[in-house]
């Protein structure tokens, strides 16, 4: 009689994820090019990892409650949050968030807050942990009109991008996960100027491989205190 004890179960790996966010529309708009471009990208597998795509509200506080909560589910090896910027003729790759909410139009909840924290008593400002020159020059040789930003604004998306910032700086859990955020121009329906949804898919895409492959270039240190530079 055998006492062979049978194989443990194999323990399978959780493939490391992307999660890309995009916003719902606002300002009396009907769509929002950021979400219909995340949207597309929902599911791919980029270098081994796997996009998870989600549309935050375009709110002060509840657009972080939702964003947090995906962190909390996801612990994504890399977040990209995506928002629209009217008026810029290029995929914007943002540098810094800054501490302040000053709204210049309401958000979808009626909120306008003017120079209010997006959190008391934290740094003054927090830079991209993405490699942002090495995904500029990646759009860039494919033809796609790229910029590096220095402002994400103070509306709703710098809200997000400061709050994820801040998450990843000071939660053990997301310590490893780099993360950034990424303006896209409105689409040709919208006005002028505008890139079209494909292109704009694309270079998201590019910039995610771009920043998953180049691993070891952060952007820049996160954490600014009142009175330094970088």
């Amino acid at each position: 009689m055998s006492t062979r004890q049978p194989a443990p179960p194999l323990v399978q790996q959780r493939k490391p994820t992307i999660l890309l966010t995009g916003f719902d529309a606002f300002g009396g708009a009907d769509l929002n090019p950021s979400w219909l471009a995340v949207k597309a990208l929902g599911g791919r597998q980029i270098l081994g990892h796997k996009v998870v795509a989600a549309r935050l509200p375009t709110v002060y506080g509840e657009s972080l409650k939702s964003l947090y909560a995906l962190l909390r589910q996801h612990r994504p090896a890399l977040v990209v949050c995506v928002g629209q910027a009217g008026g810029r003729r290029a995929i914007s790759l943002e540098r810094v968030a800054i501490n302040v909410d000053d709204a210049p139009i309401a958000d979808n909840a009626g909120a306008q807050p003017v120079d209010t924290p997006v959190v008391h008593g934290a740094p003054v400002a927090y830079f991209s942990t993405l490699p942002i020159k090495d995904m500029l020059v990646a759009l860039q040789s494919e033809g796609l009109a790229a910029e590096v930003s220095q402002t994400a604004g103070t509306f709703v998306c710098n809200h997000v991008f400061y709050g994820l910032m801040h998450m990843l700086a000071n939660n053990r859990l997301l310590r490893r996960t780099r993360g950034g955020f990424v303006h896209v121009p409105w689409l040709p329906e919208q006005g002028t100027p505008h890139m079209v949804l494909e292109d704009v898919v694309k270079g998201l895409r590019l910039a995610l491989r771009c920043a998953v492959a180049v691993q070891g270039k952060p952007g820049a240190a996160v954490g600014v205190r009142a009175g330094t530079t970088h």
